[in-house]
């Protein structure tokens, strides 16, 4: 008796490190949809819209030369225009990320004509280290957000989701 409560015992606890170590950053959502994501570069402002009714907003980082549209892979500008949350990356280095559809085929054609990639991987992702505050405006060209904002935008958000970027 005492050998098959061991190895219960042991299974069940087992099982249950295992249930522990599932991310605890991937939430719920039962809410209304988001129907569409509008960033304000220039107000520093994310907002997450129902229609016409905003749902949450937040404040954001940007790339590290956040005047103007992304023309280049370097340049350190977050694109600007019409895109989509095109995927979702839940082994991010920040945390969580949704993917922007940055470059389109305008964008393309636009670095193509400066001898230039245009360069791509565009998220809306979390911090380098959620210990330590960061640096206004310190991403290659995403919005990036708190960790804790992060989980709530990426259980929010659906692939697919318009977002709009403006100056």
């Amino acid at each position: 008796m005492r050998r098959r409560d061991l190895i219960l015992g042991a299974t069940a606890s087992v099982a249950l490190s295992a249930c522990s170590s599932q991310p605890a950053k991937l939430r719920r959502y039962n809410g209304p949809d988001v129907t569409f994501v509008v960033v304000n570069k220039g107000a520093r402002r994310m907002h997450l819209l129902n229609n016409e009714a905003v749902l949450r907003s937040y404040n954001i980082n940007l790339g590290f030369a956040p005047i103007g549209h992304k023309e280049f892979e370097g340049d350190g500008r977050t694109p600007e225009g019409l895109y989509r949350i095109d995927r979702r990356n839940p082994q991010s280095q920040y945390h969580l990320s949704l993917g922007i559809s940055y470059p389109n085929v305008n964008d393309f054609a636009a670095a193509q004509a400066m001898g230039k990639s245009p360069g791509g991987n565009i998220f809306i992702h979390g911090q380098k280290n959620p210990h330590l505050p960061d640096d206004p405006d310190w991403t290659w060209g995403c919005i990036a957000v708190k960790n804790e904002e992060i989980e709530e935008i990426y259980a929010m958000v659906r692939t697919g989701t318009l977002i709009q970027l403006n100056a």
